[in-house]
């Protein structure tokens, strides 16, 4: 029996690109929940990996692939990258139709660039889906709102999460499968997640074999560079002396890595400088979700109440998955800044419209003083002339109250925070 859906925050996105284009594809990491948030809408569907049809499928991709493409509206098309030639079908048939809402294509990998004739441009939307943020898991409250921050409104609230809570809420991940499971199950499906990683999805996701030991040390180096900006020379030396594995190796294996969206960088911020400040433009590395780090480092949520260090940045790289998500359903982006002089920001948010907001991610209560000195320093310096003002400067925290201090930076707990 299937679990009860949990709203994501992608379901509005998603009904109003049906409502608006041909074709839909929802793109992601493999287990993010991307069939289950389709099947609440599709009226028929095909599941291209589906072991007990995929010899049928085969020789109809072969004779007549368009007859995979009939059904009712919404159809569902599940991993449709296994059989490239259905996007130009979807293409085809949208194109002959007319209107919107004719398919859903879910997607755990990227394909080649030459896979398909079209890009799809005007007919097929596309919408990127990630694991499911603290808020869709139920365990914020939701009292903050990002949209109420950009607004200027004010804000309250109390967080009801322990960091024993979050401690629990990282390890486990932001899986669906695994969200109101007991903590041995739960704590499993981030393991599967990362072996089906290593032992089968880099290789099937270009064809090209890779060795599963070098696979696991370079996540694992990855994971030990959590939320900092490693450089992939740094990444290459970081992984054991292993002489086999060259700077261009680690390039393509993380290029891989990337495709099934495994691993996903934040971009740094380059906005226009009252004074000519030299701007690191190293991404920050990150994992689509924490667990993916929290597993390669074998850290269990009474290990990292222990290691405190390692629990920083895994609850940094925690806050930028949810405020991805936030961001994303506001129009908007999230960067870092970083300058030569160490100057920070853990998040810079972007909206298409302009305004911007900078964020610094502090564990404890104690270090909102340090964040919000960083954040003032950093609107000092930024040229809002150009950039506009920010429209806000918040510290996010694992503790208890959401309030705006004196100095006009807001507090706020991850488990108030809702997009």
């Amino acid at each position: 029996m299937k679990k009860k859906y949990l709203k994501r925050i992608v379901d509005e996105e998603l009904d109003i690109l049906l409502g608006s284009s041909g074709a839909v594809l929802i793109k992601g990491p493999k287990w993010c929940g991307k069939t289950r948030t389709a099947e609440e809408r599709a009226v028929t569907a095909i599941y291209m990996q589906d072991p007990q049809k995929q010899d049928d499928y085969s020789k109809i991709l072969k004779t007549n692939p368009i007859f995979l493409l009939d059904g009712g509206m919404p159809h569902l098309i599940d991993e449709w990258q296994t059989a490239p030639i259905l996007w130009d079908g979807v293409r085809f048939i949208v194109d002959q139709r007319g209107g919107p809402g004719h398919f859903i294509l879910t997607g755990s990998a990227v394909p080649a660039d030459n896979a398909t004739m079209h890009t799809g441009t005007g007919r097929i939307a596309r919408l990127l889906m990630r694991p499911m943020t603290l808020f869709e898991s139920q365990e914020s409250n939701g009292a903050v709102s990002l949209r109420s921050l950009f607004n200027g409104d004010a804000i309250q609230g109390v967080a009801t999460l322990t960091l024993k809570d979050i401690a629990f809420a990282l390890v486990r991940g932001g899986w669906p499968a695994s969200i109101g499971e007991g903590e041995v199950f739960a704590l499993q499906h981030a393991k599967n997640y990362v072996e089906a990683v290593i032992e089968d999805d880099i290789s099937r996701v270009d064809g090209v074999e890779k060795n599963p030991t070098n696979v696991r040390k370079l996540l694992r180096s990855l994971a030990r560079n959590i939320s900092t900006m490693a450089k992939i020379t740094t990444i290459r030396d970081d992984i054991s002396g292993d002489d086999t594995l060259s700077e261009k190796t680690v390039a393509s294996y993380m290029n891989a890595l990337r495709r099934i969206f495994v691993i996903e960088d934040l971009p740094a911020w380059s906005p226009n400088m009252r004074s000519k400040t030299a701007l690191r433009s190293t991404p920050k590395r990150h994992f689509a979700d924490p667990s993916i780090a929290a597993t390669l480092l074998r850290v269990s949520p009474e290990g990292l109440m222990k290691d405190l260090n390692t629990f920083g940045l895994l609850f940094e790289s925690l806050c930028i998955r949810d405020l991805r998500v936030y961001a994303q359903a506001n129009d908007g982006e999230v960067y870092h800044f970083h300058d030569k002089n160490g100057l920070e920001a853990d998040a810079i948010i972007e909206l298409y419209d302009g305004r911007w907001a900078a964020v610094e991610v502090k564990m404890g209560a104690g270090m909102a003083d340090e964040g919000a000195k960083n954040l003032l320093k950093l609107k000092g310096k930024v040229d809002t002339d150009k950039m506009g003002e920010p429209s806000f400067l918040a510290v996010i925290t694992a503790t208890e109250y959401a309030y705006r201090r004196e100095d006009g930076v807001y507090v706020v707990p991850i488990g108030c925070l809702k997009d």
